[in-house]
Parts: structure tokens; C-alpha cells; sequence
């Protein structure tokens, strides 16, 4: 799983390759990582030096995000080395897909739903001429071993349906269209 970590207005790519390794911006380092007692202080041990530090979810972050009925906020302050950090943790793929979304879609016209990043389709719950409403679940796509739901933007009537359970897609495909 790929994350975008930002510090101090400089973005850092974190890959976690498996549960002793961790990439970061393509270097491969050997790390453990664990909690000390019930309280957010953190043993990192990375490349045979040891960090101790103090890892909490901002507390402004963590109530907007309970207020928007989302519970993966992505801000935290860390104090390493008796320095403050304010980081920004975003997943990638919801990066890349709240991306996708949030183009600026007209009411009228037609509208192509197309891949945000190359996969599976695990199943497509409407029909072509079947009525949308926004939000409505049109394709479920799984890539990279995590299933994707891909709603309707606007309300409309679904034309043009060009996938099926079962197929694979690339990157920017379209999937279906909405009138």
C-alpha cells in the first residue's frame, strides 16, 4: 500500500512492502515499529537506529472528520527528537479516486464514467436505460486487492453500458455513460 505523507509543505511516497520493510520515495529500509504501553509512544527501529516518538491523530482533524461521518482522518502530530510535525497522511488510492471525483460535472449532456486506475470488474448493479440518482452505485472495481465503488455523480438515465462482471479494464476506460 502506497501513501502520500506531506511534512512541512514537502510530499513524501511511503510504501509499505511488507511488516519489516517500508519504501520511502523508492529507498527500501528495514523497520519495526511498535506501540509502548497503552499510551501513543512509538518505537521505531530503522536500519539499526532506534526512534522513540509520540504519534496522536490531530484532535481539529479527528472531530471534522466525525462531523463528515468519515472515521479515516489524516492528520497527525508528531513529536520525534523533541521536534513538532504536523503530517498529512493520505492512502493513495482514495487519493486517486477523490480525484476522479471531484472534476466539476455538468447537469446536462452526457456523462462517461470511466476507470480510475486499471482493474476488475467485480459487478455492475445497474442496467443500460435503468435511472440513477447521485450517489447510486453504478460499478464495483477491484484493483490491487481492494474493491472500488464507483457512484453516480448526477442523477440520469444509464446509456451505453460497456463492461461486465468478470472483465478486466485499463486505466481511463469508459465504463458506462449517464444522460
Amino acid at each position: 500500500m502506497k501513501y502520500l505523507t506531506t511534512i512541512n509543505e514537502r510530499t513524501y511516497t511511503v510504501e509499505v512492502l511488507d511488516e519489516q520493510r517500508v519504501a520511502l520515495n523508492g529507498v527500501v529500509y528495514e523497520m519495526r515499529f511498535t506501540q509502548v504501553g497503552d499510551q501513543p509512544v512509538y518505537s521505531l527501529l530503522m536500519n539499526g537506529r532506534s526512534y522513540e516518538g509520540l504519534i496522536y491523530q490531530d484532535a481539529t482533524d479527528a472531530a471534522s472528520a466525525a462531523e463528515e461521518g468519515s472515521f479515516n482522518a489524516d492528520r497527525w502530530q508528531v513529536i520525534l527528537g523533541g521536534a513538532l510535525y504536523s503530517a498529512k497522511v493520505e492512502d493513495e488510492r482514495k487519493k486517486r479516486l477523490r480525484g476522479q471525483g471531484s472534476a466539476v460535472i455538468a447537469e446536462g449532456g452526457e456523462f462517461h464514467l470511466k476507470a480510475p486506475m486499471p482493474g476488475l470488474v467485480v459487478s455492475v448493479p445497474v442496467v443500460e436505460g435503468q435511472e440513477v440518482q447521485r450517489g447510486d452505485l453504478l460499478v464495483v472495481l477491484e484493483s490491487m486487492k481492494m474493491q472500488n465503488e464507483l457512484k453516480a455523480p448526477r442523477a440520469g438515465v444509464v446509456t451505453r453500458l460497456k463492461v461486465a462482471s468478470g472483465e478486466r479494464v485499463e486505466k481511463k476506460q469508459t465504463l458506462l455513460s449517464i444522460v
